[in-house]
């Protein structure tokens, strides 16, 4: 499944704590999308999202159904650094 990144900006700032976790799962359940993990900015304003999806559309269907922003969506490879001795 393809591989993209979101970028997301929160107006206000993002509180991780009060993520409904199972609801946003259900909804990408849904629409087909699984999200694999983010990162969240110091100033709590922007995350960065992995997410496998079978193309941004669906992506920006999943965003809005749970009222998140979806900024920039950019299709990625991965890349793994070499085995450590």
């Amino acid at each position: 499944m393809p591989l993209f990144v979101i970028e997301r900006s929160f107006a206000d700032q993002l509180d991780p704590e009060a993520l409904d976790r199972a609801g946003i799962k259900a909804v990408n359940d849904e629409v087909g999308v699984r999200w694999i993990y983010s990162f969240l900015s110091a100033d709590k304003k922007k995350t960065y999202c992995l997410y496998e999806a079978p193309n941004p559309e669906a992506i920006r269907e999943a965003a809005a159904r749970l009222g998140f922003p979806a900024d920039v969506i950019v299709a990625v490879d991965r890349l793994e650094p070499l085995p450590t001795a």
